[in-house]
Order: C-alpha cells, then sequence, then structure tokens
C-alpha cells in the first residue's frame, strides 16, 4: 500500500499544529487519554441506542504500556474503534474530529426518556481533531491499530509526521483501538525518555486526566519478600519484583459527588493533596450552577498566610476543567484580584476552547462565570463573618490587606462589593469591629466615622489626638496597614457617613461656639507669637495655631490637605518616591504649662525670643517623635536642649 498525504493544502498545517498550537510538550498524553475516553463514551452510547446488553460500562478500560528498550509508549482502549474509512477521515484529514461530528449529530434530541438522558450525562471530550497529532511532538513515529464495535477486520494507519501516512489491513483482538508512539531520541534542552518513566506518567496522569470517567490502567513493578519467613536477625528480607496491573487515576472528582457523601476530611485531603499545602483549608465553597453557563465550582480559602503571598512570585487563578480535564492550572479571569487569596476549581462542559484546548477564548461565558463566582465568595464571607467571628478575624490578620488594595486600586468602584468585610480596631471597644457595628453605634448628631492612622495600636494610643478624642467619648477607628487610609480615601463614606481623621487640622465640628471662639480671640492676641513659630520652623510647618482638642499634651502635630502623616511615611518608603512631605501644623495646647511658659519666654525681649526659638525646635521635634516621624536636624535638637538647660 503506497504513502497518502494529507488532505489538507499543505505540509506546513500539520508542522505548525506540532510546533506552535501547544506550549507544553507533555499535553499530549492528556489528549490522546481523552480520545481514548471519548471513544469510549460512544460506544456505551451505542450500545443504549440499539439495546446491545453484551457492551458492559464497567469493562471499559484505558491501559498504558511502555517498552523502555523499544523507546514505544502504547496507549490502549477498547471503545468503538474505526473502520478504514474513519482511519482516512479522522487521522488522514487534520482538524476533522469524529467527536465534534458526534455531539453535532446529536446536539438537538430532546428526548426525555431514560435513554436520551444517559446519552446527554455522556460528555465527548474531544472537539477539534487536532489533538492527536499531538502525538509527533514527542514521537518520530506513530501507529495507530484500530477495529470498529461490530466489524471483523482491523487497519493500522502509520505515519512519521509531515511525510504523509499509510493504511494497511491488520490484525487485532478486540474492538477498540491502540495506539503506539516512537519517542524521539533525547536532544540539547529536550528529554523525551522521562515520558516512559513510571512516575511520570503517573504525575501527568494526576496533573490532567485524573478524573476520567474510565480507569486508566498500568502493568507496574512492585517488591515483595521471597519468602514468608522472618528473616534472620538483624538481615533485611531478600526481595523479589513482581508486576501488578494498577488504577492511576480518581476516576470520579470529589466536585461530582453528592455533598451528603463527603465529609470535611476529604475536602481537607484533597486540598492538600492538590494544592500542597500542609494545613487544612480555612473554608471551602462548592457550588453547581446549571443554565446558559453550567459548571461546578470548589473552593478553598487557606488556612494561613502563603509564604509569597505579597510578593511578585504570586500568581492568582483556579484550575480550569472542561468535563474533568484539566484545561488551565491558573485561570486569572475567574477570580478578581482582591479575592486571589481563592484557590479551587472550576469544571464546566461549555467552555469554548481554542484549538488545542490549553488556552481559552475570552468570550461572555467565561466573564459570566467569574461574576458568579465573585458573588459567591462575597457571600461565604459575610457568612464566615456571622457565624465564626473568631475564625474570620484570623482570615482578615492574614488576607484583609489584600482586600483593602481592592478599595485603593479600584478608585473605589468595588465599594459595595468590598468595604462591608472590612475589620478595624475600634478605641471604645478594644476589638475589631466592622463599619456596619460602628454605625450602629454612633450618636444620633455624629456625622463621622472617626478614624486616626498609626504603625501600631499602642502607638496610636500614645497619640495627644487620641488620647482627647478618648476623653469627649468619641469611638475611632484605628488604622494600622498603610494601606488603610489610601483605600478609605478612595471610598470617602460608607453608608452616607463620610470619614474624617481625628489627626487632620480642620476637626473643629465638635467644637463649640463659644469654644471656636475663644480659640480665635487666643489667636489673635498671640498673632506674633505665632508667627515667630512659624518662621522659626522654616517652611517645616505650614501654620502654626492653638487647638481646644488636646487634654494634657503641650503640641501635637496634624495635617492640612489630602496627605497625612501617616501617608507621608508610606510613601517615602516607596523607592522613588522619597521626599514627600505632608502639609504639617503644629497645634499648641494653651493650657499646658510648656505653652504658658513659652508665652511668657517670648515676651522678653531679644534674649527671651532666642530661648523660645529653641523651645519652638523642640516642641516640634516632641511631636515629630510622637507621630513616629524622624528629626531631621539631631544635633540642632542637641544644642537646643544644652541652651535650656544652661539658662
Amino acid at each position: 500500500m503506497g504513502k497518502k498525504q494529507f488532505k489538507t493544502e499543505s505540509k506546513r498545517l500539520l508542522d505548525m499544529m506540532i510546533n506552535s498550537i501547544y506550549t507544553h510538550k507533555e499535553i499530549f498524553l492528556r489528549e490522546l487519554i481523552s480520545n481514548a475516553s471519548d471513544a469510549l463514551d460512544k460506544l456505551y452510547y451505542q450500545s443504549l441506542q440499539s439495546g446491545d446488553t453484551g457492551v458492559k460500562r464497567s469493562d471499559f478500560v484505558i491501559r498504558i504500556d511502555t517498552d523502555k528498550d523499544a523507546r514505544t509508549m502504547t496507549i490502549t482502549d477498547n471503545g468503538i474503534g474505526m473502520t478504514r474509512d474513519e482511519l482516512e477521515q479522522n487521522l488522514g484529514t487534520i482538524a476533522r474530529s469524529g467527536s465534534l461530528a458526534f455531539k453535532e449529530e446529536h446536539a438537538s434530541d430532546d428526548d426525555d426518556s431514560a435513554t436520551a438522558k444517559a446519552k446527554r450525562a455522556t460528555d465527548i471530550i474531544g472537539q477539534f481533531g487536532v489533538g492527536f497529532y499531538s502525538a509527533f511532538m514527542v514521537a518520530d513515529q506513530v501507529t495507530v491499530t484500530s477495529k470498529a464495535y461490530g466489524s471483523e477486520e482491523a487497519n493500522c494507519w502509520t505515519s512519521a509526521g509531515t511525510d504523509g501516512y499509510t493504511v494497511e489491513p491488520a490484525e487485532k483482538d478486540g474492538h477498540g483501538t491502540e495506539i503506539v508512539l516512537h519517542m524521539k531520541e533525547d536532544a540539547e534542552g529536550e528529554n523525551y525518555t522521562r515520558f516512559l518513566e513510571e512516575y511520570e506518567i503517573r504525575n501527568l496522569i494526576r496533573k490532567y486526566s485524573d478524573y476520567i470517567r474510565y480507569p486508566i490502567q498500568m502493568m507496574v513493578a512492585k517488591s515483595r519478600p521471597k519468602t514468608e519467613e522472618a528473616p534472620e536477625e538483624g538481615k533485611m528480607p531478600e526481595m523479589e519484583t513482581f508486576y501488578e496491573m494498577e488504577t492511576l487515576n480518581t476516576m470520579e472528582p470529589i466536585w461530582k459527588r453528592q455533598k451528603s457523601k463527603v465529609k470535611d476530611e476529604d475536602y481537607n485531603e484533597y486540598y492538600k493533596s492538590k494544592f500542597n499545602d500542609y494545613i487544612d483549608p480555612a473554608r471551602v465553597m462548592r457550588t453547581s450552577v446549571e443554565g446558559v453557563s453550567s459548571y461546578t465550582a470548589l473552593l478553598f480559602v487557606p488556612g494561613h498566610l502563603p509564604y509569597d503571598y505579597y510578593s511578585k512570585e504570586y500568581e492568582k487563578g483556579l484550575q480550569l476543567y472542561s468535563s474533568g480535564v484539566l484545561i488551565m492550572d491558573k485561570c486569572k479571569e475567574l477570580v478578581p484580584d482582591y479575592f486571589n487569596f481563592v484557590r479551587g476549581l472550576v469544571d464546566s462542559p461549555d467552555l469554548s476552547l481554542n484549538i488545542s484546548r490549553e488556552m481559552l477564548q475570552h468570550d461572555r461565558q467565561l466573564a459570566n462565570i467569574g461574576r458568579n463566582l465573585e458573588k459567591k465568595i462575597k457571600r461565604e464571607l459575610v457568612k464566615w463573618m456571622k457565624e465564626d467571628r473568631e475564625g474570620y478575624e484570623k482570615f482578615f490578620h492574614d488576607f484583609g490587606r489584600q482586600i483593602k488594595y481592592g478599595l485603593y486600586e479600584g478608585f473605589g468602584m468595588n465599594k459595595d462589593m468590598l468595604a462591608d468585610l472590612l475589620l478595624f480596631y475600634s478605641s471604645t471597644e478594644e476589638k475589631n469591629v466592622t463599619l456596619d457595628e460602628y454605625i450602629e453605634r454612633m450618636p444620633e448628631d455624629q456625622k463621622y466615622i472617626y478614624y486616626v492612622p498609626g504603625e501600631t495600636v499602642e502607638k496610636i494610643n500614645m497619640l495627644p489626638q487620641t488620647e482627647a478624642a478618648k476623653a469627649k467619648g468619641l469611638e475611632v477607628l484605628y488604622f494600622t496597614d498603610d494601606v488603610d487610609e489610601f483605600a478609605i480615601k478612595m471610598i470617602r463614606d460608607y453608608k452616607d457617613k463620610e470619614f474624617r481623621s481625628i489627626s487632620e487640622e480642620n476637626l473643629a465640628e465638635d467644637q463649640t461656639e463659644e469654644e471656636k471662639k475663644a480659640m480665635e480671640e487666643l489667636a489673635a492676641d498671640n498673632q506674633e507669637l505665632l508667627t515667630f513659630m512659624k518662621d522659626t520652623l522654616a517652611g517645616r510647618v505650614v501654620e502654626v495655631s492653638f487647638s481646644g482638642r488636646l487634654a494634657d499634651a503641650p503640641v501635637c502635630l496634624t495635617s492640612k490637605g489630602g496627605l497625612s502623616l501617616e501617608m507621608e511615611k508610606t510613601l517615602n518608603r516607596m523607592p522613588g518616591e522619597e521626599g514627600i512631605h505632608a502639609d504639617k501644623v503644629l497645634e499648641l495646647n494653651p493650657e499646658n504649662p510648656a505653652i504658658q511658659s513659652l508665652q511668657e519666654t517670648f515676651g522678653k525681649g531679644e534674649d527671651g525670643k532666642e530661648v523660645a526659638a529653641a523651645i519652638t525646635r523642640l516642641l516640634f521635634n516632641q511631636a515629630m517623635l510622637i507621630s513616629g516621624l524622624t528629626v531631621d536636624d539631631p544635633s540642632q535638637m542637641g544644642e537646643d536642649l544644652c541652651k535650656l538647660i544652661t539658662k
């Protein structure tokens, strides 16, 4: 029988398929196993249609054999098989898919009989008819021997790639298909021998084909003692090797089992084995959706913070399966950045795949699944917060910063999705509270949600502003993450309540008219002193003013404009952003003895002004240190201290 050419217009198309469509050579095994599964599905469906009781699904099997000396891998199935014409059509014409034709032929069947329902439950994996040719990425020759179910004749299709193929009569016991791959020789940077190793085959099946519904079997070598007699003391028993057929795949995905039959321990073990974690997940979410976009999702929230989570190396994304076959290991489109801590998978039979089944066509279907999952995750987090506050607080400690980043990076657009998930430490409750819980406790006449930024709860408690707010009975939220204030600036308000920092200079809404008037008169009477202090600080403050909100502290630093003191610290830690400064206001407590002494000293002529300048710089540096900022000139600070000591 002479060699035939492929029925495509050029060898270039096959060469492109072999070398360009698939990015990972290991994908060939997934494709060939999927084709074998298709063949078994077709025979099962045909038997249902014809009422053939001789076909038992329990007899179906996919087998893999290797011969290292001959450098061959053989994949065998006892499915429907192919006639000579089908070999010519399916393997001789690139991109003609028998599986796709099979699906289209029966797509309009709306029969509700038991047979029809079983047929509709039979998912055909193959769609494009090019998966078979991925074999040529690893093999320099492929031989396919097949006998159609019910036929007496078998035929053998052989090809070495783009040079064409032959089809000849052959001998074969039983129906089905046998594919023999002759592996290429190893070359620099390419190790084809690994595909003949048992461990590599196990890994690839576990990765891509673990949930093929039929057993994938392989003869594996095992060891056992040669005799049942106990060995002499101190000696190891003499071992012998024997071979045993072993099923390598799980077959039934955990997400397709009835929920009532899956225990928490089952989910935990699945998560740890599939996602290489050593700690049980903190939360498990499972959902199934039927409709325009049908899918099943199994999602996990890790029980701890991954070591690389807040680094560039961390990759978000869910595993994506199509009818139990892994298509993508990390599909980023299925989960938003602010929920990127979620691990898990989505399995859908309705995905629009590209020709290699490695990537998705980015269509509305995928976007719709992503939106649905986003809402599902949000509902589960809210439920978690209500049912297990302690567990949710542990989660928020680990991943809350990412949720806050979602508010900041989205310019507040994600406020409705994320704001009610936030937790902040409360000055009055002395524990983490939600924004809803804060609002519930607000007095009717309170206009704002008050907050104060700082490095830690302990340092915030030391701030004069915090002390003053507590003295007035205000509940204040502590912002201890560097992203907190940036995120809140983006969302501006929550349930019509604006956020207001107690470290801002213009916080005067809690003062009475009498108090405001008293401060204005005091400022007018001491305008010369205030101007002198501002000039002494030489541009380090934009204003010096009296304040009625300080309790015992002599001074505090506040800010004007949109940039706070904490924002200044955060931005100056970023590469390329050094030198950014907030507009600082030095507020003076007129009731404090130090300020009263400053007023007296300033009125003692030129000598008094020299001492008043030293006091001014020291008070400013004190306020800087209390606010967690660095003193600009430590040498000057030392000179000022010596000057006061010697006076």
